[in-house]
C-alpha cells in the first residue's frame, strides 16, 4: 500500500499532463484518464485489445497461429510499458520512449513470425535435402521473440522461468548429448530448434498460447465485469446473510466470499487482496488473532482457484493435455472444493470455540447491494455454467456470459427508477464501466499471456527431446509403484517450484513431466488385480515374457499379489507404456489421466501458504498487520485440505463415481476431515482426553473407507459423539469458571 488516496492517484496523473510522461502506477485505469496523450493513447489501446479478444473467439475468423501471435504482440507491448526496468525512472520520457519502442519491436517481431511461416516452407520445399530456411529477418525476429520470453517472464514472475527456459533450450542445442542414461539426448541444429520453437504444437504459438488466448484472457475479462458491475458486493453481502450471525461469523464469512470470489478471478493473491481488505479487519475486531485472521484469508483465497467454473487457468490447460471436456472437469471439481473450503470452516469453528471468539458481532446487510449486485453475479454465471454444460467452448460461454452481465445490468438500471429504495442502485454497463472492465481483466492476463507463451518454448524442448519419459521413469522408480510416494515427490516438486513460480506455472511444469507417471501408477493398480486374477488372452501375457522377472511365468494362471506388484516393478517403461492401452480401458485410462492432473493441480496450489514463499499469505499479512512468516504457518495449517483431498482423488472414485458414490464419499468425509482438525488443534467443541482423541482417530478412519456405508456410519457416529461429549464438557468448565 502506497498511503495514496484515490485524489492523490488522480492529482499525480493530472500532473503528467504537461510534461508528456507516462503514469505507470495509474495508466490502466479511468482514473488517468485526464492524464497525458500517451497515457489516454494506451487505454484506448488496452480496451480495443479486450474488445479483440472477445471479438476473435466469437467473429473473426483467424489462423490459430495469427491469433496467438496477435494475442502476445498485445500482451508483450503492455507488458513491456508496465513492467519498465528503469525503476524509479520509468516516468521519464526517455524511458518511456525506449519501453515503447521495445514493446513495438517484439509485436512487429510476433506479426512477422506469424506472416513468414507460408515463406519458410515454400524456401525449404526448393532447397531439396536441406533444413529450414530461414531469411536474416526470420532470424532477427525469431531472436527477438525467445529474448522477449526470457526478459518478460523475469520482469512479470522472477527469474525461475528464465533459468528453465535457458536450460531447456540449452539441453536439446547441446546439454543433452553429455548426459548420461535415459536424460542422453541427441543434439539438434539452430534452425531446427528455432524452428521448433516457433511454430510447433507444443511451441511459443502453439496449445499453450491458444489456452491463453481462447479461454483464460475472456474468463478474466469476465471477471472484470463481475467486479466492475458490483457483484463483489453482492459476494461480501452474501456471506454476512449466510455466517454472519454465528460464532466466528467473521471468519466464515471470508471463506464464503473467497470462495464465491474464486468463481470471479480464480487467484489466490487477487482474492486475498480484494476480501482480505474487508474481511481481515472483521475477523481482527470480532476478537481473532491477527496471524489467524490472515491465515485464514490466504487459506480460503487458496481455494479460489479450485472452485468451479474459472479454476484460475487449471482447468484449461487441462482440458487441453488430456482432451477430456472442460464441461467434465468441472463438473468432477464440485465436491472437493466444497470440502476444501469446508475443511477451513471447521478449523474456523474450532479456534472460535477454543479460544471463546467470535461472539457478539452484528454485521449490517446491504439488501440494495445484496439484489442489485446477485442479479449481475448470478444471472450471467448461470447463463454461463447452462452454456458449458451444452457442450460449448469455453470461450463462447465467457463471451456470452459478457452479454447476459451488460443486459442484466441495464434492466436492473431501469428497474431501479421505479424503485423507492435508494440503497438499491445498480451499476449500468454504460461504455465507461465497460471500458473500466476491459482494462481490469487485460491488466489481470498480462502476466498469464506472458508466461504461457514463455514456457511453450520449454515445453517444446521437453516434448522434442522425451526428457519427459525420463522424469516419468524417474518417479515411477523412486515411488517403487506406491502412490503415497509418487503423491509426495510430487508435492515436494511443486513446492519447489512454487517458490519461484506461480501456480499455474507450476502445475505446467509438473504436469508435463510427471502426469504420465502418475496415471501409470493408477492404471497399474488395475493391471495388478488382472495379474492376481490371470490373464487367459495369449496376445496379453505373451508382452510379460518380455519383462525380466522370475514372477513373468505365472502370468497366465494368475499370482499372489506381492508377486504382481513386483512383476509391474521389473517392468521397464517403454514396455509399460504399451501394455497399460491394451490392459486397461479407454474410459478408465482417461480417468486415471485425469486423476493424475487434478492431484498435480491441488498439489501445485501448496505454494501459496506454504512457507518459506507464500504469496497470498505475505499479502494477508501485510494486511494483518501481523508477522509474515508466522502467517505462512498459519496458513499452511488451515489449508491441509490442499493435501487430504488429493488423497481422495487417488484412493477413492471421487471424480470417477456415480453421483450416489460421490455423494456418499464427500459426505462421510466431512466428518474426517473435522476429525482430523480437531486432532491436529487438540480441540473440538471442548477439551479432548485420550479416549476422545482415540474416537476421533477411529472416526476418521471409517468415515475415510471408501464406500464402506457401515465403516462410514460408524465412524460419523464417533465424530459426532465426540462433538457432542466435548461441547458439554466445555459448558460445564464456562459454568465452573462463572461460579
Amino acid at each position: 500500500m502506497t498511503g495514496k488516496s484515490k485524489t492523490d492517484i488522480q492529482n499525480s496523473a493530472l500532473n503528467t499532463q504537461d510534461d508528456g510522461y507516462l503514469d505507470r502506477n495509474t495508466w490502466l485505469s479511468l482514473s488517468a484518464w485526464n492524464s497525458s496523450i500517451s497515457t489516454k493513447a494506451l487505454i484506448v489501446f488496452a480496451a480495443c485489445f479486450g474488445v479483440w479478444h472477445i471479438l476473435t473467439n466469437i467473429y473473426i475468423v483467424e489462423p490459430g497461429l495469427w491469433q496467438n501471435a496477435i494475442h502476445f504482440a498485445g500482451f508483450a507491448f503492455l507488458a513491456s510499458v508496465m513492467f519498465s526496468p528503469f525503476g524509479k525512472y520509468a516516468n521519464r520520457r526517455y524511458a518511456v520512449v525506449l519501453d515503447v519502442a521495445y514493446g513495438l519491436a517484439i509485436a512487429s517481431a510476433a506479426l512477422w513470425v506469424a506472416g513468414a511461416e507460408t515463406g519458410i516452407y515454400e524456401r525449404t520445399l526448393a532447397v531439396t535435402g536441406q533444413s529450414w530456411q530461414f531469411t536474416l529477418i526470420d532470424w532477427a525476429a525469431g531472436i527477438l521473440l525467445i529474448f522477449a520470453a526470457l526478459d518478460l517472464s523475469r520482469r512479470v514472475s522472477g527469474w525461475v522461468i528464465p533459468i528453465l527456459i535457458i536450460a531447456s533450450m540449452s539441453y536439446i542445442l547441446f546439454l543433452g548429448s553429455y548426459l548420461p542414461g535415459v536424460f542422453r539426448a541427441a543434439s539438434l541444429p539452430a534452425n531446427d530448434v528455432l524452428f521448433r520453437t516457433l511454430y510447433n504444437d507444443e511451441g511459443m504459438f502453439g496449445i499453450l498460447a491458444t489456452i491463453s488466448s481462447t479461454n483464460i484472457t475472456l474468463f478474466m475479462i469476465f471477471g472484470g465485469f463481475l467486479v466492475a458491475s458490483g457483484a463483489s458486493d453482492f459476494v461480501i453481502e452474501i456471506s454476512k446473510v449466510i455466517a454472519g450471525r454465528i460464532r466466528g461469523g467473521a471468519a466464515f464469512v471470508a471463506v464464503l466470499s473467497s470462495a464465491l470470489t474464486g468463481t470471479i478471478s480464480g487467484s489466490a493473491i487477487a482474492n486475498t487482496a480484494s476480501t482480505g481488505v474487508i474481511t481481515i479487519p472483521l475477523m481482527k475486531s470480532n476478537g481473532f488473532r491477527a496471524k489467524f485472521a490472515a491465515g485464514v484469508e490466504a487459506a480460503a483465497s487458496t481455494g479460489g482457484q479450485l472452485m468451479p467454473p474459472i479454476m484460475g487457468a487449471g482447468a484449461f490447460v487441462m482440458a487441453s493435455y488430456t482432451s477430456i471436456p472442460y464441461s467434465t472437469i468441472v463438473s468432477v471439481s464440485i465436491m472437493p472444493a466444497i470440502l476444501y473450503f469446508l475443511s477451513v470452516a471447521f478449523i474456523v469453528r474450532i479456534e472460535a470455540v477454543k479460544h471463546q471468539v467470535g461472539d457478539d458481532l452484528n454485521l449490517q446487510v446491504n439488501y440494495g447491494k445484496l439484489v442489485s449486485g446477485g442479479l449481475t453475479f448470478v444471472l450471467p454465471l448461470t447463463v454461463m455454467i447452462w452454456l458449458l454444460m451444452t457442450g460449448v467452448t469455453p470461450s463462447f460461454a465467457a463471451s456470452w456470459a459478457i452479454a447476459a452481465l451488460i443486459l442484466v445490468s441495464w434492466a436492473t438500471s431501469i428497474a431501479a427508477k421505479f424503485i423507492t429504495n435508494k440503497s438499491f442502485e445498480p451499476v449500468s454497463m454504460g461504455p465507461s464501466k465497460i471500458t473500466e472492465a476491459l482494462l481490469i481483466g487485460i491488466k489481470s492476463s498480462i502476466m498469464t499471456g506472458i508466461l504461457l507463451v514463455s514456457i511453450g518454448i520449454m515445453n517444446n524442448a521437453i516434448v522434442t527431446s522425451g526428457i519427459g519419459n525420463g522424469f516419468s521413469l524417474m518417479i515411477a522408480q523412486w515411488s517403487q509403484g506406491s502412490i503415497v510416494i509418487a503423491i509426495v515427490l510430487i508435492g515436494v516438486a511443486s513446492l519447489v517450484l512454487g517458490m519461484g513460480l506461480p501456480v499455474t506455472a507450476a502445475y505446467i511444469i509438473l504436469a508435463i513431466l510427471t502426469a504420465p507417471a502418475l496415471a501409470g501408477i493408477l492404471a497399474d493398480t488395475i493391471i495388478i488385480d488382472q495379474l492376481v486374477e490371470g490373464i487367459s488372452d495369449p496376445a496379453k501375457s505373451a508382452m510379460f515374457a518380455l519383462v525380466d522377472s522370475p514372477h513373468a511365468a505365472k502370468v497366465a494362471a494368475g499370482m499372489a499379489r506381492e508377486d504382481a506388484i513386483a512383476l509391474m516393478a521389473a517392468m521397464p517403461f517403454e514396455l509399460a507404456i504399451t501394455i497399460r492401452p491394451l490392459l486397461v480401458d479407454p474410459a478408465l485410462q482417461a480417468t486415471f489421466l485425469l486423476t493424475a492432473h487434478l492431484i498435480i493441480f491441488w498439489l501445485s496450489q501448496d505454494s501459496n501458504v506454504t512457507p518459506p514463499v507464500c504469496l497470498a499469505a505475505f499479502a494477508a499479512a501485510g494486511i494483518a498487520g501481523s508477522k509474515p512468516m508466522e502467517t505462512g504457518f498459519q496458513a499452511w495449517k488451515i489449508a491441509k485440505g490442499l493435501y487430504i483431498v488429493p488423497l481422495m482423488f487417488a484412493y477413492t472414485p471421487l471424480i470417477s463415481g456415480n453421483f450416489i458414490e460421490v455423494l456418499q464419499i464427500g459426505v462421510f468425509a466431512l466428518f474426517g476431515i473435522y476429525a482430523l482438525n480437531a486432532l491436529i488443534q487438540n480441540y473440538a467443541e471442548g477439551p479432548l482426553n485420550f479416549v476422545l482423541i482415540a474416537m476421533l482417530a477411529a472416526g476418521a478412519i471409517g468415515a475415510f473407507w471408501p464406500l464402506n456405508l457401515m465403516a462410514n456410519i460408524g465412524g460419523a457416529i464417533l465424530v459426532s459423539s465426540v462433538f457432542i461429549i466435548s461441547s458439554r464438557t466445555l459448558k460445564k468448565q464456562l459454568k465452573a469458571t462463572r461460579e
